[in-house]
């Protein structure tokens, strides 16, 4: 299941969830519309359900964009015990997943 988030909530988010996946987008974003489904499934996989997964609007959340350095839209990032683990400006389910995976791999 993916939530909406904002800067307020992201910030208290990051101190009682230790692994986050967060999709930035823009209104105007075509692809982040069309990456959205994509995103979702991978949030209901039985195998993701001790991670969180955000989505977060990056033209309303400047404290979020800027603390992982939003480059392009959609824009993924991965955060285990509020430090950022990866990043990328992608769209493609493949990559995503491995993100994933790998995220599930770093410690507690």
């Amino acid at each position: 299941m993916v939530q909406k988030s904002d800067d307020q909530s992201l910030k208290e988010l990051l101190k009682t969830h230790s692994k986050i996946v967060i999709k930035f987008y823009a209104n105007w974003c075509g692809i982040c519309r069309l990456f959205a489904p994509k995103y979702q499934k991978i949030s209901n996989k039985n195998a993701n359900e001790n991670l969180l997964f955000l989505e977060i609007n990056a033209e309303e959340n400047p404290w979020s964009r800027n603390m992982v350095n939003i480059t392009n839209l959609p824009f993924i990032a991965t955060i285990s015990n509020e430090k950022v683990i990866e990043t990328s400006s992608t769209s493609k389910i493949e990559y995503v997943e491995r993100m994933v995976d790998r995220l599930k791999q770093v410690p507690q």
